[in-house]
């Protein structure tokens, strides 16, 4: 797929996780997806494959929160197999924290479906209002 058909698929991901549901996002991943989060954080690693990004990663992080979880794109750029977005996230902590945390996600695809994606964020405040997964 194009470059353009690739951003085209995050757009419409993100036009949803803006209101709320992460349900086209997940369709996006492929099977054999790999979600690395970066840094030195208690949830920074690789997860390799898309239910064990699910069970080990979302599963645990979605547990914490109070509210609807959203993410809003502020700009995707792509070219060749890679879409990168710059995204806030906002939600209610159950702590009572706010957890609005800015994003970049560094997107690999294939065959119209994302194999890998690369996330930096600000991990000072995920350390400081997420508990640490299990």
């Amino acid at each position: 797929m194009s470059a353009a058909e690739n951003k085209s698929i995050l757009q419409s991901a993100f036009a949803a996780l803006a209101n709320g549901d992460g349900k086209p996002f997940i369709a996006c991943m492929a099977d054999d997806f790999v979600w690395t989060v970066m840094g030195t954080t208690p949830w920074s690693r690789s997860y390799a494959g898309k239910a064990v990004v699910q069970a080990e990663l979302l599963r645990p992080l979605f547990a914490q929160f109070a509210g609807r979880y959203t993410n809003t794109a502020v700009q995707i750029v792509a070219e060749d197999d890679y879409v990168v977005v710059e995204c806030r996230g906002r939600v209610t902590l159950r702590s009572g924290d706010a957890y609005n945390n800015g994003y970049c996600y560094v997107c690999r695809f294939s065959d119209g479906q994302m194999a890998e994606l690369r996330e930096y964020m600000d991990t000072a405040l995920a350390e400081k209002v997420l508990a640490p997964p299990a």
